[in-house]
């Protein structure tokens, strides 16, 4: 009888786990995200490539809304050196101009439609210690915000695509 009674207890339990779903993310974007676009709406209202025609990017969400975003130009110059503190004029302001990171933490506000990042530290010391809200879209596996307006009048779009 105990064979039959192991059987029988494996067997619902194989059952179980088939049909047990995966439990609920605790924040909606939490996951790994790849960059499918850092495009810039033009004053004219043309779009145009932001971080050049491949870029390259990573969005890293917990499940507590803790964030690290990268975002670089592909077309970045490499230094001549192998030494980051021997680079020249042009290959720094290719790798400060051609990249966008910071980390901190990120809310929803979905009745505004507003995704906000509370930056903690940045590439651009401006933004530590900044809160930046951001028109966003959400669709499940693509993410799609706008920055605020710089000062030329673009409008920065970042698209991002969910990994896991």
């Amino acid at each position: 009888m105990k064979p039959l009674t192991g059987a029988l207890v494996a067997m619902l339990a194989g059952l179980a786990a088939r049909d047990a779903q995966k439990p609920p993310r605790a924040f909606p974007l939490q996951g790994s995200w790849t960059l499918v676009a850092a495009d810039k709406v033009l004053p004219d209202g043309r779009t145009a490539r932001d971080y050049g025609e491949h870029p390259k990017g990573r969005l890293v969400v917990d499940a507590k809304g803790r964030y690290s975003l990268q975002i670089f130009k592909s077309e970045r110059l490499p230094f001549a050196r192998d030494s980051k503190a021997d680079g020249s004029v042009d290959e720094f302001r290719s790798a400060v101009m051609g990249s966008s990171t910071h980390y901190g933490t990120m809310t929803i506000e979905p009745a505004a439609g507003l995704l906000v990042f509370s930056i903690e530290g940045s590439s651009f010391p401006n933004w530590e210690g900044t809160t930046q809200k951001r028109q966003y879209r959400f669709d499940g596996t693509e993410l799609r915000y706008k920055v605020p307006p710089r000062a030329d009048g673009s409008i920065p779009i970042s698209v991002w695509r969910r990994l896991d």
